[in-house]
């Protein structure tokens, strides 16, 4: 019922993990963090380049996308 009670300590492995100098960033360290990370930089990249080409057609005189 209460299985979270008797889990193992998790607390040492990451504590380990996260301290380890191995030159990644903290959040590339673990196995799933592509998973976070990868929609995150293609959705800042990318509103990054759609707004950087509607500025660039709106100096251009466009209001639209198209």
């Amino acid at each position: 019922m209460f299985s979270f009670v008797f889990r193992e300590n998790r607390v040492p492995y990451y504590q380990r993990l996260f301290q380890n100098h191995d030159g990644k960033r903290q959040w590339w360290k673990t196995s799933r963090s592509g998973y976070l990370m990868y929609p995150y930089l293609i959705s800042v990249y990318g509103l990054g380049a759609a707004t950087t080409y509607a500025m660039c057609r709106m100096v251009l005189g466009h209001k639209t996308w198209i």
